[in-house]
């Protein structure tokens, strides 16, 4: 096997994470704060990120912040058309703790 082949997609780490979301949502029975939470945890982890690769993290921060939210835009759509275009078969969550969007 190639070395190439060895290392781990950014697919297959976001699958472990969502596993772990889809975990948290089981045991906590809110999808609202597991979601919020991830969110919490990508733009803390995703700030850490940015100040490693910076080298000054104050003047750079608007490029970081439009670099980083065009990126999450970008994920987001392709993700929303998944799920217009293959519906989940569960009923959605009633969960006052978020906003509803209703578009």
């Amino acid at each position: 096997m190639s070395e190439q082949q060895k290392e781990t997609t950014i697919f297959e780490l976001a699958d472990q994470f969502i596993a772990l979301a889809n975990e948290l949502t089981a045991q906590e029975q809110d999808v609202g704060k597991v979601g919020t939470a991830l969110r919490f945890a990508a733009a803390r982890f995703n700030a850490f990120e940015a100040s490693l690769k910076a080298a000054d993290l104050a003047a750079e921060k608007q490029t970081a912040l439009e670099w980083f939210t065009n990126e999450y835009k970008d994920m987001l759509s392709d993700n929303l058309d998944d799920h217009i275009d293959n519906p989940p078969q569960a009923e959605p969550a009633k969960d006052d703790a978020v906003q509803v969007y209703n578009g």
